[in-house]
C-alpha cells in the first residue's frame, strides 16, 4: 500500500536554517503539476509552520526534482541565499548523486560508463536512448556497477554524471535493464505501490551557506526487495 509523505510523518534527513533535505516516498511529487495533487514542497512548508509557529507565508524554494515513481533524497531551500546559491551548484553539477536501481537482467558488464544522447518525447513523457546524436538530443551520461545479486534481481549503484529527463530509467533500458516496476521503460510488470525500484540513495554537496561539507544518505524504502540490500 502506498503511503503519502504528510507534515507529521515527513522523513526528514537534515535539517538547518537555510535547509531541508527530505527523502521522498513513492508517489509524492516534489512540485505542483496538472495532477493537481499537493506537492511535496507544500507539505513541507506545513511541517515548518507548525514546527515553528510560523505566522503567513512560509518560504521553501524547490532546488531540484524526482520522478513521482522514485524515492530518495531531496533538497529544499529555507531561504532566498541558500536557493540561490544551490540553484547555481545543482546546475553546475557541483554535487555528487549516487542512485540505487534494482534490475531483473544482469548488465553487459559489472561495472561500465554509459553515454547516450536522449530525444524526450512530450507527449508520453518519456526520453529514449539514442547510440548516436539526433536532432534535439541531449548527451548523457553515468557509470554504475553492479553491487548485489539477489535471488531474482541484480541492485545497481549509479553516479550520473549529466541530470537529463528519465535518463537513468532510459539508458539503463537502452542496455537491456529496465528499473523493477518501470513499465514505462520496458519492465514486465507494475510494483503494487506503483513506485520503481530507483532511489535517490546519496548526496555529498558543499553547503550553501556554512560551507561544510555534506554527506547525506537516505534509508531505503520499507519493502522486501530493498530490505534484502
Amino acid at each position: 500500500m502506498k503511503i503519502l509523505s504528510t507534515k507529521d510523518n515527513l522523513q526528514i534527513l537534515h535539517e538547518d536554517n537555510h535547509i531541508i533535505i527530505v527523502n521522498k516516498r513513492v508517489g509524492d511529487i516534489v512540485q505542483g503539476d496538472k495532477t493537481g495533487d499537493k506537492p511535496l514542497s507544500d507539505v513541507v512548508k506545513e511541517y515548518i509552520k507548525e514546527k515553528y509557529n510560523k505566522p503567513g507565508e512560509v518560504f521553501l524554494g524547490v532546488v531540484h526534482r524526482l520522478d513521482r515513481p522514485t524515492t530518495g533524497i531531496v533538497v529544499f531551500a529555507k531561504t532566498s541565499k541558500a536557493l540561490t546559491r544551490l540553484n547555481e551548484m545543482f546546475s553546475k553539477r557541483e554535487t555528487q548523486k549516487t542512485y540505487w536501481a534494482v534490475v531483473k537482467n544482469q548488465p553487459p558488464k559489472t561495472e561500465d560508463i554509459l553515454v547516450h544522447f536522449l530525444k524526450r518525447n512530450p507527449k508520453n513523457n518519456t526520453s529514449k536512448a539514442h547510440i548516436k546524436e539526433v536532432p534535439e538530443s541531449k548527451k548523457a551520461s553515468l557509470d554504475y556497477k553492479i553491487i548485489k545479486k539477489l535471488d531474482n534481481y541484480y541492485v545497481l549503484e549509479i553516479n550520473l554524471h549529466t541530470g537529463r529527463h528519465h535518463q537513468i530509467r532510459s539508458q539503463l533500458s537502452a542496455i537491456g535493464c529496465p528499473i523493477k516496476g518501470d513499465l514505462k521503460y520496458g519492465f514486465d510488470r507494475s510494483n503494487p505501490d506503483g513506485g520503481i525500484h530507483l532511489h535517490a540513495r546519496k548526496l555529498v554537496f558543499i553547503h550553501p551557506v556554512s560551507k561544510e561539507t555534506l554527506e547525506i544518505i537516505a534509508p531505503v524504502p520499507d519493502n522486501v526487495v530493498w530490505k534484502n540490500i
